[in-house]
């Protein structure tokens, strides 16, 4: 039996690595801890998101250009659907305590993100308007400079085996 302990990190692909890493160390406040110049050009950036975590960016002069829809959200909440194998959104833990800062943070860089921290519980609609017992985690929505859709959660709670309900769906009905 395998056993993993955790993320190590995430690689995704940024369109400037100065851009971006000005984004994830000075508004994020992510230090750039590690840093590769790859054979044949390109570069390979580790930023530590808290935790032993990390997020990496690479960077290519000729990466294909962004896919909103398609490798990445389009708009959120209202186009959220992205393609196969495309990576909807990272999420990064935060006190709950945090987040009305963060709105703070975000507003100040002039970084757009939901107008409110939402609260996700499982109602028909998946959000409430206001906290209660239910809610299970309470997210800030932004997006970086590449289009990435990033988010800040608070967990509420801690799952447990009633929170596993649904059964898997399947491409073909069974």
């Amino acid at each position: 039996m395998l056993k993993t302990a955790g993320i190590n990190h995430v690689a995704l692909v940024c369109r400037d690595m100065r851009e971006t890493t000005d984004f994830y160390s000075r508004i994020l406040g992510m230090p750039l801890v590690k840093t590769v110049e790859l054979p044949g050009g390109g570069q390979h950036f580790f930023f530590d998101c808290g935790g032993g975590n990390l997020v990496a960016f690479f960077w290519w002069a000729d990466a294909p250009p962004p896919a909103p829809g398609i490798a990445s959200v389009e708009h959120f909440p209202n186009k959220p659907k992205t393609a196969v194998g495309s990576m909807n959104h990272l999420a990064f833990h935060m006190a709950e305590d945090e987040l009305e800062a963060a709105l703070g943070r975000l507003a100040a860089a002039g970084v757009p993100f939901t107008p409110a921290v939402v609260n996700h519980d499982d109602s028909a609609m998946g959000v409430a308007r206001n906290l209660h017992p239910g809610v299970f985690v309470r997210s800030v929505y932004f997006t970086d400079p590449n289009g990435i859709m990033l988010e800040f959660a608070a967990l509420t709670k801690e799952f447990g085996p009633e929170d596993v309900r649904h059964e898997p769906a399947a491409m073909t009905p069974a």
